[in-house]
């Protein structure tokens, strides 16, 4: 008798486009598994990675904003939800795999640091090459989540995480659709929390994209998405049109001139590479202070704890280990 797994892989080889990675057509996991009888290999690493605590985490982790005063500003939680959104809806539009793409678009950020970028940036000086969030997020999965023994995701999954930024392409087109809505979702949700925040007023907006894409970002996510699907449709590349491409990187260049430097949001960003940079080098200094389940094997692997450690913290975690150690604390005589 066919399992549901069997008739949802069944399905997806009769519905979903040739190019699309089938479920059944995995490289599989590095530690072989029973497999399922209600769900295919990439609908248990989406369940795993949303059941993880690296992924919990994400909902105290900083996205472009530090500390706002405000209950809408996106963390890295929501920007990974809008991302897994952007993306589902276009894989769907292309006949792709849904459950693969939602299962990379969620664990993209897992192996992000503590107050967004710039804690990437302050422990970059501990790694041999430099702190890189993507390659820490393969490491999340693989090693440090599930008392060392990692999620053992599918190769697939893996693949999507670790290149969703950075040189390499995903092998899949499914990663790479991550990629690009990646993209889409931080120019738009950064633009509407810099508007919120008053850094930036809608007449500062490059006019071209805002004319051609819209005023609001469900506009202009909507247009994208719409250029995206019409754009790759033959499925040789996942890609946009060059005009869309060009409006896009307009907006991500503004973006940095006005928003992720120099700007008022970005005031607070030496103290923040300055908490990150005394926790690392204290536990490396103190290396009894880690947990156990971070303690080195050997003295090389000290810095790499180290940052394991202190990149998987939330914000507010790793300003409590700031003060415990730093800060005086105040006493009473009985």
């Amino acid at each position: 008798m066919m399992t549901v797994r069997e008739r949802i892989e069944r399905t997806e080889r009769e519905v979903l486009s040739p190019r699309a990675a089938l479920a059944a057509d995995t490289r599989g996991r590095e530690r072989t598994e029973e497999p399922c009888s209600i769900r295919t290999d990439y609908q248990r690493d989406r369940d795993r990675i949303i059941h993880c605590k690296a992924f919990r985490r994400l909902k105290h982790k900083t996205q472009v904003f530090l500390a706002p005063e405000g209950d809408h500003y996106r963390t890295r939680l929501t920007h990974t939800m809008e991302v897994a959104q952007i993306s589902r809806t276009i894989a769907r539009a292309l006949a792709l795999n849904e459950d693969l793409t939602e299962a990379i678009a969620l664990g993209h950020d897992l192996g992000h640091t503590p107050f967004g970028h710039i804690g990437e940036n302050a422990l970059s000086q501990y790694m041999p090459g430099g702190f890189r969030h993507n390659i820490q997020g393969l490491r999340v999965v693989e090693h440090l989540e599930n008392g060392g023994m990692g999620l053992n995701l599918t190769w697939e999954v893996r693949d999507g995480i670790v290149n969703h930024t950075g040189e390499g392409m995903p092998a899949t087109l499914e990663g790479r659709v991550v990629r690009t809505a990646d993209r889409i979702a931080y120019i738009n949700h950064d633009i509407d929390d810099a508007l919120r925040a008053g850094i930036l007023c809608f007449e500062d907006l490059p006019a071209e994209p805002i004319e051609v894409m819209g005023r609001y970002p469900s506009q202009r996510i909507d247009y994208l998405a719409h250029d995206m699907v019409e754009s790759s449709s033959d499925l040789q590349a996942i890609r946009l049109s060059e005009r869309t491409r060009g409006l896009m990187d307009q907006l991500r260049d503004f973006l940095s001139k006005n928003v992720y430097i120099g700007s008022v949001a970005k005031t607070e960003e030496n103290k923040a590479v300055r908490v990150l940079r005394s926790l690392a080098e204290h536990y490396q200094e103190n290396p009894g202070y880690l947990p156990d389940e971070f303690q080195p094997g050997d003295s090389g692997e000290l810095p790499m704890r180290v940052c394991d450690y202190v990149a998987g913290m939330t914000d507010r975690y790793a300003l409590t280990k700031y003060r415990e150690f730093f800060l005086p604390h105040s006493w009473m005589v009985e």
